[in-house]
């Protein structure tokens, strides 16, 4: 954990963060969140996949900082058992706390918050590469080679391990159809042109084994 460790303070000080006590407090009180045992996907694992896509294509970001920031929070809280995007609300307000008691000016703490927000649906406008940018990043597992797609599925089949079969598959397909009528999965232009293709494929392959397709 030293490494991400790490990484959160690089990003905690980039957006304005000076003391090294707060900022090493909130980091492991993030880091708690992110190794809950309830936990199979949305793992350290995920946040460190997608802190280096954000690393990757920071150029392209206008405040990769505030990017960093909200990749770290977006799945602070994580709760299977919540519906709708009660998961990323709490997130956001949970960043919102955190990144005050840092310091951080009120339109960092405000940006990053409508950064968590938007990855309750990934719907993006164009004027905005930092929330395409932290989207693309969310949703690059999509886009894995087959057998590690499927074992995202089935690590996300766990987290819902209290769901009965027939709930679960509905609510899967459904969440898969809402991701494939989205106009771009990715909207970066280098990730849209990788990642495009081999992510519906996915999707489509998986929605078809749960009888949605």
């Amino acid at each position: 954990m030293d490494e991400l460790m790490q990484r959160w303070r690089d990003a905690a000080r980039a957006a304005g963060a000076v003391d090294p006590a707060a900022v090493a407090g909130a980091g492991v009180r993030l880091l708690a969140g992110w190794r809950e045992p309830h936990r199979h996907y949305h793992t350290v694992a995920h946040l460190r996949a997608v802190l280096d896509v954000v690393d990757a294509y920071a150029g392209q970001a206008r405040r990769p900082e505030l990017v960093r920031l909200a990749a770290w929070c977006h799945d602070a809280v994580y709760d299977p058992r919540a519906g709708g995007d009660a998961n990323e609300r709490a997130s956001a307000e949970l960043a919102g706390e955190l990144l005050a008691d840092l310091g951080l000016p009120a339109d960092a703490v405000a940006e990053v918050r409508r950064l968590v927000l938007l990855t309750a649906g990934h719907a993006v406008r164009a004027d905005d590469p930092d929330g395409e940018l932290l989207c693309d990043a969310d949703l690059a597992i999509l886009a894995a080679p087959a057998d590690r797609y499927d074992r995202y599925a089935a690590a996300v089949r766990r987290e819902y391990a209290h769901v009965p079969e027939p709930d679960f598959r509905a609510g899967r397909a459904a969440v898969l159809t809402g991701l494939l009528a989205l106009p771009a999965l990715y909207r970066l232009a280098e990730p849209h042109a990788r990642w495009e293709e081999p992510a519906r494929a996915n999707l489509t392959r998986e929605l078809a084994a749960l009888g949605g397709g």
